[in-house]
């Protein structure tokens, strides 16, 4: 039924190594692939609806995160006032 889903161009329902594809795809997003793995990857989320899920959720997790957690600048006001505070201290 798997290879009549996949011909037919639907996605299968569940996956046979979920673990292993979630570790490459996790690499994928972080950066650390090859141009072989990219091939296999995308072969894979074209037809397995578990890990073309768990890849669009790890990449929408990942640039919520990219865009909440951007470094702010300190006041430097604050920073000369904790300075002589921390002078006071000694």
């Amino acid at each position: 039924m798997d290879k009549k889903s996949a011909a037919s161009g639907e996605k299968k329902l569940s996956c046979e190594d979920v673990s292993k594809c979630f570790q490459l795809l996790e690499s994928i997003l972080d950066g650390e692939h090859t141009a072989n793995s990219k091939e296999v990857i995308d072969e894979k989320l074209a037809k397995c609806a578990p890990c073309f899920q768990h890849y669009h959720l790890e990449q929408a997790i990942r640039e919520v995160l990219k865009t909440k957690c951007t470094k702010q600048s300190t006041p430097a006001e604050l920073v000369a006032n904790i300075r002589e505070k921390i002078q006071e201290l000694k």
